[in-house]
């Protein structure tokens, strides 16, 4: 019996899962999951956790159930190429036939001394959920200052903004205006509902250390009850320590079929791997289907296609708060409650028909 095991019930993980079970499994193979949730997580929804918008079971979708499927839960500590093994804290070895490394992505906090020690973050549910405690323990006219004005930071502040009023919320980012990477006008739509609701854009910042409950900004201290850090990512811990070739971010190269250079049965899907696009739950789908095809062909013993073709990415939709949104559709800009709803349909789509 030959065993696939997959590592991490992420976006990219799950949907590997969704297209081999239950009837695409050749008989001959066996998966074994392993987590250390007994759930797949939606990621993209951790910053309505932490703000209090919605409830822990709203980002929680049950793993597929099946007999050939083993789901163990349990840290992982370290992935030993040469014996083909993964090395578990507090559990036995899982030895592996194919190995598909969706582990995703921890905060990056570019050497900022302080950062690690002294923010919050929205990168785990378990530090989501901490993070919500936090926040919503503060007293009304705290201060929350936010770092880093990309997706994530957005949509934390206009989500803490309609389930805190009270607090007074600081977004920082280093460039001229928010969002930059996408047109000027989202940008501009995004930075007027913040203007009209009350949160404080600091632009041009630079975050040069950070203490207990005080933000230094080129080098001024700006007092803060809470600090939450969504200014980059980088690999898992894990990933980081394989010894394998990478690029500027940590990723791991792939080949042209995602597996690691010279090694057939080793696969890196999602936040890890080193791709054309910037990371997203999207591409970790796209790349899971992708990943599934070219298991199947080598399991049967069957010719790898020459070219994969690329993953489109149909486009981005992020909130402000319940009723407002922004995004790009087909590279077409499209703002509030038509962003909203269409975000709202897809999340509710995945969860109940992601199949």
């Amino acid at each position: 019996m030959k065993k696939l095991v997959i590592l991490g019930g992420g976006y990219g993980g799950v949907r590997i899962l969704d297209r081999l079970l239950p009837t695409q499994l050749p008989e001959d193979v066996s998966i074994t999951l392993i987590d250390r949730v007994p759930y797949h997580c939606l990621k993209t929804e951790f910053y309505a956790l932490a703000a209090g918008t919605i409830s822990d079971q709203d980002v929680r979708v049950a793993f597929p159930d099946h007999p050939k499927l083993q789901v163990i839960y349990a840290e992982i500590t370290k992935i030993d190429l040469e014996k083909k093994k993964v090395i578990l804290a507090d559990e036995n070895d899982v030895s592996y036939d194919d190995l598909i490394i969706g582990l995703g992505c921890e905060d990056n906090y570019h050497g900022v001394p302080g950062a690690k020690e002294f923010t919050y973050s929205i990168q785990s549910i378990e530090k989501a959920r901490n993070t919500y405690q936090t926040l919503n323990n503060l007293s009304p006219g705290s201060t929350v200052s936010i770092v880093g004005a990309g997706l994530s930071g957005v949509e934390l502040a206009s989500e803490l903004v309609e389930s805190r009023p009270d607090l007074k919320v600081k977004l920082f980012d280093r460039g001229n205006y928010i969002l930059s990477a996408f047109p000027v006008k989202l940008s501009t739509y995004v930075q007027n509902w913040f203007d009209n609701n009350g949160v404080d854009i600091v632009s041009n910042s630079n975050i040069t250390r950070v203490e207990d409950r005080m933000l230094f900004n080129h080098d001024e201290p700006i007092p803060s009850d809470v600090i939450v850090w969504t200014a980059g990512i980088q690999p898992n811990q894990v990933v980081r320590e394989l010894n394998v070739e990478k690029d500027k971010q940590g990723r791991v190269v792939l080949t042209k079929h995602h597996n690691i250079p010279n090694n057939e049965h080793v696969y890196v899907v999602g936040d890890c791997a080193s791709l054309p696009h910037a990371p997203s739950a999207q591409l970790a789908e796209g790349q899971g289907e992708q990943i599934v095809q070219i298991l199947m062909k080598r399991w049967n013993q069957e010719e790898l296609p020459e070219t994969l073709p690329l993953i489109k990415l149909k486009g981005i939709l992020g909130s402000l708060g319940k009723k407002h949104g922004f995004g790009l559709l087909n590279e077409k800009p499209v703002t509030g409650r038509v962003a909203r709803l269409l975000k709202s349909g897809i999340l509710w789509m995945y969860k109940y028909h992601r199949g």
